[in-house]
């Protein structure tokens, strides 16, 4: 099919909860992809953090042929080799203890939230627990999701949501305290709000939210769908903190493309909240999945791949650095690995630099307060930033003149 028709069928049968760009994707390989016009595009958004080994990576496929020559699907209700594999991997990247494994982040965040409730509920005998989540954060669009969502242009259209949500301001400390209670269960954030701005957390205010927990016996939930996996440097980014949460939100590249995602629990979260029939997914864990999973880390493990992320982010975080002392109307830029935001005035849209970048051959994309939003395959080579770099350069040069 043509580009053309392309759009033109998806826009009549789709729900258009989308604002695509007009690119129709054909196929893709290493960090660039082509697409239905006959073009290739260099890829610096990654299916939104989730390519973190670009497009066909060896190994990566033929696993996947592989399970689909076996068996793709079984339900929970019996075991499988992927689901042993996968699961210890998880547990064992993360120094937690069990793991639950579902289709996408927002089932994460609803597993987790549903588990800090049951974990309150075993030890106090009632319900009516209060959760805090952070002002600006996103961890999806499911109901459930949406409460801890900290976005009015997300959540007001559909309320009443989940009740006993409080929100602070993320890195203050003060806020947070504000909000305590002592039906307070847990506090849920991103360790770098990504939707939010490319925020990272201050170590300072993660550490004093990790102390408030241990004090009060209140579960601290670290979403790290989009952060983690690499993306900051290290495997989590956690563990550039020093801190370790109870419960652990993850996704998008812990499949690198396909639908899955998971929460992780410690001991003490896992042994002391949900049992049989508390919670279940009929497709989460299958083991085509899970295959991509367990790949995913033997991947990662054999060609330093996390190392690899690391060396590349400080070189684009240079380049971005120059690009910004070039550019009056780039007013911050900040992140931690290869999770970078560029924050431009109001009178350049970073969503009209994306459109620009876009037609000379760059895939890139926004994030909230005006940002540019950097999540390329963690397999970038410096010759792919000097390029990213180059077309933003020659967009900004164009929307300023």
């Amino acid at each position: 099919m043509k580009q053309s028709e392309i759009i033109n069928k998806t826009e009549e049968y789709v729900l258009h909860t989308y604002n695509r760009f007009p690119l129709a994707v054909e196929s893709g390989n290493g960090v660039r992809v082509r697409g239905a016009d006959g073009r290739e595009y260099l890829d610096f958004m990654a299916g939104i953090a989730v390519y973190a080994l670009g497009y066909h990576y060896p190994g990566y496929d033929e696993a996947l042929i592989e399970q689909i020559g076996k068996v793709i699907h079984t339900s929970n209700l019996y075991y499988h080799e992927p689901l042993a594999k996968a699961a210890e991997k998880v547990v064992r990247s993360t120094g937690l203890s069990k793991v639950f494994f579902t289709n996408s982040g927002a089932e994460a965040i609803e597993g987790a939230l549903k588990a800090a409730r049951k974990y309150a509920w075993n030890k106090t005998g009632r319900a009516g627990h209060e959760i805090i989540a952070m002002n600006d954060s996103f961890h999806g669009r499911s109901v459930g999701a949406l409460s801890v969502t900290g976005n009015a242009h997300y959540r007001d259209p559909f309320k009443p949501l989940m009740g006993g949500v409080k929100f602070a301001d993320y890195n203050d400390i003060d806020s947070v305290r504000a909000c305590l209670t002592d039906d307070t269960c847990a506090i849920i954030m991103e360790t770098v709000q990504g939707e939010g701005g490319i925020y990272p957390a201050d170590p300072e205010f993660l550490a004093e939210i990790r102390r408030i927990c241990d004090e009060r016996d209140i579960l601290l939930i670290l979403d790290e769908i989009q952060c983690g996996m690499g993306r900051t440097g290290s495997m989590w980014a956690f563990e550039q903190y020093g801190i370790r949460p109870d419960i652990l939100t993850c996704a998008k590249a812990l499949g690198c493309g396909v639908p899955v995602g998971a929460f992780v629990l410690n001991e003490k979260a896992a042994s002391g909240s949900l049992v049989p029939g508390d919670h279940g997914t009929t497709y989460g864990g299958n083991p085509f999945v899970l295959s991509a999973v367990s790949t995913v880390f033997d991947l990662y493990e054999a060609n330093g791949i996390t190392e690899h992320a690391a060396k590349a982010a400080g070189y684009l975080a240079a380049a971005l650095d120059r690009l910004k002392d070039k550019y009056p109307c780039i007013t911050a830029h900040r992140g931690l690995g290869l999770m970078r935001g560029l924050e431009f005035s109001v009178e350049v849209p970073a969503g009209k630099v994306a459109a620009l970048a876009l037609e000379k051959g760059l895939m890139i994309i926004t994030a909230g307060g005006n940002v540019l939003r950097f999540v390329p395959p963690l397999v970038i080579e410096e010759a792919d930033i000097d390029e990213a770099v180059s077309v933003l350069d020659s967009c900004i040069a164009e929307l300023t003149a």
